[in-house]
Order: structure tokens, then C-alpha cells, then sequence
């Protein structure tokens, strides 16, 4: 009876540690040029125009982050200790934890990857820009759009309102 209790104990720490990697997709910064972040708000953006040459579809790569790694290994390292007893399920645990962290990260690479598009602008006062951003809203070449520069090197594309 005491095994099957363990069983139980080792089923429900799986099951919260697969929620946890499995939410944490969900915890990932939106590239949008619709969506800002908290810090985003109340800051100043120099706003030029120009008008789209060209768009093509990309794939912007996921992050890995330590919550997958860290849910990938608890994952890992409980199924890993279900194998055998004693020392040889310490040794389970231990590879299982290594084996289940590589996992998690790239379960939660692939969780936070997402459709982006390539959007090349020619600016109304010279220059062509090319920017990488989510695919949350469409744009097509000839279309007049809004360049809007934050902070560094960050530059976003937005429809004329």
C-alpha cells in the first residue's frame, strides 16, 4: 500500500510539473506591433512614414527559459525515479532529470515560436527599413503604413489609423 500512495504522490507532482512547463508558453513576450509592454507605456516613439515594399512570412524562434528547463527536469527526474529502488532509482532520477531538462527547454522553445513577417518600407524621407515582427496584423506591398522607433534599434510597423 505504501508503494501505490508513493505512486500516487510521484503521479501528481508529473501532472504539476506538465501544467507548469506546459503554461509557460503563455509567459512569453509578444512581438507584435500591436502589443507593448507594461514598460512600453508612457514612453516617447519617433513616428516617420513610408510605404511597404515588400512582405514575406518567417519564423520567429521560441526562447527557452528556466521554467521549461526546470518543469522538463522535475518531469524527468520523477518519471526517472520510478525505475527500480535504491540506489538504482537515484541514478533513474538523475539521468531522467537531465534527459527531461533538454526536453522542456525545447518544448518550451517550440511553445513561444510564433508566424512573423519581414516587412520592408521605403520612408517617406529617405532610406528603406526592413523589420522582423509577429504576424498579428497583415500589410501589402504599396500600402501606406507608420514606423514607430523606441528605444536602441526597436522599430515596429503599424497601419495608417
Amino acid at each position: 500500500m505504501r508503494r501505490n500512495n508513493h505512486l500516487q504522490y510521484r503521479g501528481i507532482q508529473i501532472l504539476l510539473a506538465l501544467c507548469l512547463a506546459i503554461t509557460s508558453g503563455g509567459c512569453a513576450k509578444s512581438l507584435g506591433g500591436r502589443s507593448y509592454d507594461r514598460g512600453d507605456a508612457r514612453q516617447a516613439y519617433a513616428v516617420t512614414f513610408g510605404q511597404v515594399v515588400s512582405v514575406y512570412p518567417v519564423r520567429i524562434e521560441g526562447e527557452a527559459g528556466t521554467l521549461g528547463t526546470a518543469g522538463g527536469a522535475a518531469i524527468g527526474y520523477s518519471l526517472g525515479r520510478l525505475i527500480g529502488s535504491g540506489s538504482s532509482s537515484r541514478v533513474g532520477g538523475a539521468v531522467g532529470g537531465v534527459a527531461g531538462a533538454v526536453a522542456g527547454r525545447e518544448v518550451e522553445k517550440a511553445a513561444t515560436a510564433e508566424n512573423g513577417l519581414e516587412i520592408t518600407v521605403d520612408m517617406d524621407r529617405g532610406g528603406t527599413l526592413l523589420i522582423v515582427q509577429s504576424a498579428d496584423v497583415a500589410f501589402a506591398a504599396g500600402e501606406r503604413v507608420r514606423v514607430l522607433r523606441g528605444r536602441g534599434d526597436e522599430a515596429r510597423v503599424l497601419k495608417m489609423p
